[in-house]
């Protein structure tokens, strides 16, 4: 029984990587709708692997993190426009840090936190409709 409860973990992972992921895969952002299940489900393996060998959760749940950050990193772009450096994919960045939360979450059996947390997110990305797609926020040197 108690695998067929990680099996149902790791469907639910991806169903909620995938729900972050449809609204940057839409508007086609460099991580899109399989990243971002991809994360979650990795998050979530991660986590159950560390529950059923038990090993410390928090260690797991900190290389998650840790890994997250370079992962991240890549989506983040720096690119010239009219004398300007212009960054891109920050939101990206954020989604997946977010997403591998919820990965972590799921794979620890906090289910109703991790829905919850899916569905703030992804009306987090789809306020997007109330900014100005045209603003692009310089970097000061």
């Amino acid at each position: 029984m108690e695998d067929f409860v990680f099996v149902f973990r790791m469907f639910l992972a991806v169903l909620c990587g995938g729900l972050i992921g449809i609204e940057r895969e839409i508007i086609r952002r460099p991580a899109g709708l399989r990243t971002h299940m991809l994360v979650c489900l990795g998050s979530c393996v991660f986590m159950i692997v560390s529950m059923k060998f038990n090993l410390d959760p928090a260690r797991i749940a900190a290389g998650v993190v840790t890994g997250m950050g370079f992962i991240g990193a890549g989506t983040i772009i720096a690119e010239k426009e009219k004398n300007q450096e212009i960054v891109l994919g920050i939101t990206t960045a954020a989604s997946l840090w977010t997403t591998s939360a919820i990965g972590l979450l799921i794979g620890m059996g906090e289910i109703f936190l991790a829905c919850t947390s899916t569905i703030l997110v992804f009306a987090i990305l789809w306020l997007r409709i109330l900014e100005d797609p045209s603003k692009k926020i310089p970097i000061k040197k």
